[in-house]
């Protein structure tokens, strides 16, 4: 298919403002747009070639950082809040940062930068910190808190389920706290094989292992001096929580196959969107490392619990993408908010982001209405396990979450496109998953559409998704062996 007739040629992308690259593991600048430069001011002289580190050494964050976190992690980084010096001052911007793939020679990695003004992220009824939206009183004790524990050194505990923010956090303690000018590393604990996470977390000496062909530096030294944001903190194995609590008691580490011990100078920040107390009780977590990290908390309330923030979450998305496909939506009518607004929301905000995205693609017009959600809704009464009856719904236990809240006199609008309906002929309650006296029970039933539909609800977290389904991840993985998927049969995706 040409270019010309591609789908995606009918969505512009504006062009990146900076493009770099790494080489011998540096990132060196391959292009810089004008208006940046012009920008900077300070900027002398051709810069394609130079390493990124060096033109732009007094950013904060680093871009350095930047490029390598976007690369890692495979994914972009949206509404990140730089500050750039600028001929003795400085600018405060607000950056997109997506991976561009593999260099041409196969050898390294392109990432892409774009900027705005940081005024024009924001829309004027958007209350926002560092990319954390809302005005409700849960999201207000959660910015007071980041403000009370950014000045401190001690360990952060951000709990909060799949999708509420967590990174977000521990970004906006970073970049509060008097570290801000140290590296923000980020590390997913459950994305990374149990045997080689060791490594990962604390570096290893060339030879230490098989494939061991050079020394490479961990994240608690790339953090030196900065933050280590840990999330799913809960699936880390005990002996490696073992090694991590001789770290934070000592300030010294030891790489794997190493003889020698070095200083490292780190502000942990942790996630997990499961209760370490309940980890500890079951035995799968440290007391000891507990305590130790445990000092501070910070919760995240699911987005069911503060319905009052969706509008401006709803602006607050409008804006990113507008930006990001180069048109314009003003707005959502009444009746498309009020359908956002009695979802339950299992997958969280980054479910609302991606439900929107989905919707924004697929109109025309400069005001989102609600038919343009009926096919997600119809989906949704498919997939969600358990049916939608409304008066076993209402039974369930306090601890299973409905897909849509009941309303005793409210209905969702009916002003839907007629393959849907019936969709709102009652009120819509569904469970979000068996709990775990149901689990063992009751033989689970999944077919392919399920497991796609809870894997892309899930946002490509098999955990999640078999939490969605009902089921034990175990069980999940044997039904992928048994109907043959592989992730690329589940769509798009990010962890495990």
């Amino acid at each position: 298919m040409s270019a010309a007739n591609s789908p995606s040629s009918h969505l512009p992308v504006p062009a990146p403002d900076l493009v770099v690259c790494s080489s011998a593991n540096q990132w060196r600048i391959e292009r810089i747009s004008p208006a940046l430069a012009q920008l900077l001011g300070t900027v002398h002289g051709p810069v394609e070639g130079r390493k990124l580190g060096v033109v732009f050494a007094d950013c904060v964050p680093s871009l350095v950082d930047l490029a390598h976190e976007a690369a890692s992690r495979g994914e972009p980084l949206e509404g990140v809040p730089v500050r750039l010096s600028r001929n003795g001052g400085s600018v405060a911007l607000t950056a997109q940062i997506h991976p561009g793939g593999l260099t041409e020679d196969y050898r390294g990695q392109r990432v892409l930068f774009r900027f705005q003004p940081a005024a024009a992220q924001t829309a004027e009824a958007v209350q926002e910190f560092h990319g954390i939206v809302g005005g409700s009183p849960a999201i207000a004790e959660v910015v007071r808190k980041i403000g009370l524990y950014a000045a401190s050194d001690a360990s952060v505990v951000i709990s909060g389920e799949t999708g509420t923010g967590k990174e977000l956090v521990a970004r906006a303690l970073h970049l509060e706290s008097p570290r801000r000018q140290g590296p923000y590393v980020v590390m997913n604990c459950a994305a990374i094989a149990e045997d080689l996470l060791e490594s990962e977390l604390f570096g290893h000496e060339k030879g230490a292992f098989t494939g061991a062909v050079r020394t490479h530096r961990g994240r608690f030294e790339r953090a030196h001096g900065g933050s280590l944001f840990l999330d799913e903190l809960g699936d880390m194995p005990l002996h490696t929580q073992a090694k991590l609590l001789r770290v934070l008691e000592a300030g010294r580490l030891e790489r794997v196959g190493g003889e020698h011990e070095q200083q490292v100078d780190v502000r942990v920040l942790c996630a997990t969107n499961v209760p370490l107390e309940r980890a500890v009780n079951e035995g799968r977590f440290r007391t000891d490392l507990y305590h130790r990290l445990a000092v501070l908390r910070i919760h995240l309330p699911p987005l069911r619990s503060r319905g009052e923030d969706i509008p401006q979450l709803v602006q607050h998305f409008l804006h990113l993408f507008n930006r990001k496909y180069g048109r314009v939506i003003h707005r959502l009518t009444p009746e498309a908010l009020q359908i956002l607004q009695s979802y339950v929301w299992p997958g969280n905000v980054r479910e609302l982001r991606n439900v929107l995205e989905r919707v924004y693609v697929e109109t025309q017009a400069e005001v989102i209405g609600a038919r343009a959600f009926g096919e997600w809704i119809r989906e949704r009464q498919s997939f969600a396990p358990g049916g939608w009856d409304v008066e076993a719904g209402m039974e369930r236990s306090r601890n299973q979450s409905p897909i849509f809240t009941p309303f005793q006199s409210q209905r969702l609008p009916r002003s839907l496109p007629a393959g849907g309906a019936g969709v709102f002929d009652a009120e819509i309650v569904a469970s979000e998953g068996l709990g775990q006296s149901d689990r063992s029970t009751r033989p689970a039933q999944l077919d392919a559409d399920k497991i796609r539909q809870a894997y892309q609800a899930a946002d490509g977290n098999l955990a999640e998704a078999a939490r969605l389904l009902g089921v034990h991840r175990a069980t999940l993985y044997r039904y992928l062996r048994k109907l043959r998927l592989e992730r690329e049969d589940l769509g798009s995706g990010e962890t495990t």
